[in-house]
């Protein structure tokens, strides 16, 4: 886009006042990804679907984004396509930039659209497919291999009342401290110090909301991550940031982090009603999924055991998943 272009695009859109902005009732939940360090456990499903307190990993997110005012969710997907349950339908009323036409279902009332992607398109590319979806609007994105409490209605609020067109939860500790702030500490100044500005200070959650303008700088049908973009952005000052402490914010990325949310986060009863445990069986810390069967004297430690897996009789388990 011609500069000019983009300089009239963004003092137009600088004075727009936060009643005139667009409200944010969409969000896309990447799920395509592969899950390698997951594995085997990512060979039964996609990490997404990964149950966490015996929940699909992905519903958490979904619902912490219903609790913040979406109300319509797009989930794109490559690996195991066929495990996802929330597209029963056919017939969307759309097709993607891949050309497939996406799968329409529902989660909680709300629409969810799934969008497969044969070859995976990476974290620009992803966006850029489901252009379709996103029409005029501005958009939540949540990774769907995340779990997260920290609170949406922030990050949705700042980018609403900001002049950005994207707006990156962060946080302020971590061990991928990637992101420069400028001084007022809600501005992108550098990522990877890419652009020789900065060092990171800040951790990026894998969570923002963007404006349809973000789709100007992705090329079509490219395999590209949404980073070049990002950096596009922030030689315009447009690439905004809140820093959000508050609440959880865990990657699931591997069997040790795995077990330490089911550890150390409480977001259901440990043991499923419906899981079958002998009476004489003991579970020393460990969540139990329903229809589990624990046989006779087996012992659980700092285990999770999937839904309908089962522990043989005198069996211990010790720090692994059953599945």
């Amino acid at each position: 886009m011609p500069e000019r272009d983009l300089a009239t695009k963004s003092l137009a859109h600088s004075r727009q006042t936060p009643e005139t902005r667009r409200v944010i009732r969409k969000a896309f939940l990447p799920g395509a990804g592969l899950g390698t360090r997951l594995r085997p456990l990512t060979d039964l499903l996609p990490k997404p679907l990964v149950p966490l307190f015996h929940r699909p990993l992905i519903e958490w997110a979904m619902e912490s984004c219903l609790a913040a005012g979406i109300t319509d969710f797009a989930i794109n997907t490559h690996h195991l396509p066929e495990k996802w349950s929330y597209g029963e339908s056919e017939d969307s009323g759309m097709v993607a930039g891949n050309g497939i036409f996406p799968r329409k279902g529902s989660f909680l009332g709300c629409p969810v659209h799934l969008f497969h992607e044969p070859v995976l398109l990476e974290t620009g590319g992803g966006v850029k497919n489901v252009s379709s979806w996103i029409g005029r609007d501005s958009v939540l994105v949540h990774n769907g291999d995340i779990y997260s409490s920290i609170p949406l209605e922030r990050l949705i609020a700042a980018h609403e009342a900001s002049d950005c067109v994207v707006t990156l939860a962060l946080r302020s500790a971590g061990v991928a401290t990637h992101i420069a702030l400028d001084e007022t500490g809600e501005r992108v100044i550098d990522i990877r110090a890419k652009l020789g500005i900065a060092e990171g200070t800040h951790v990026f959650t894998g969570i923002y909301c963007f404006d349809p303008e973000l789709l100007d700088l992705i090329p079509p049908g490219e395999k590209i991550a949404v980073i070049p973009a990002f950096l596009e952005l922030i030689k315009q000052g447009r690439l905004g940031a809140v820093v959000l402490d508050e609440g959880d914010w865990r990657d699931l990325g591997d069997h040790r982090e795995y077990l330490a949310a089911h550890r150390e986060l409480a977001l259901a009863p440990a043991i499923h009603p419906q899981a079958k445990l002998d009476p004489s069986a003991r579970v020393e810390c460990g969540v139990v999924g329903p229809e589990a069967v624990i046989g006779a004297n087996a012992i659980l430690r700092d285990c999770v055991v999937w839904p309908g897996a089962q522990v043989a009789a005198g069996e211990t388990v010790e720090s692994r998943v059953v599945y």
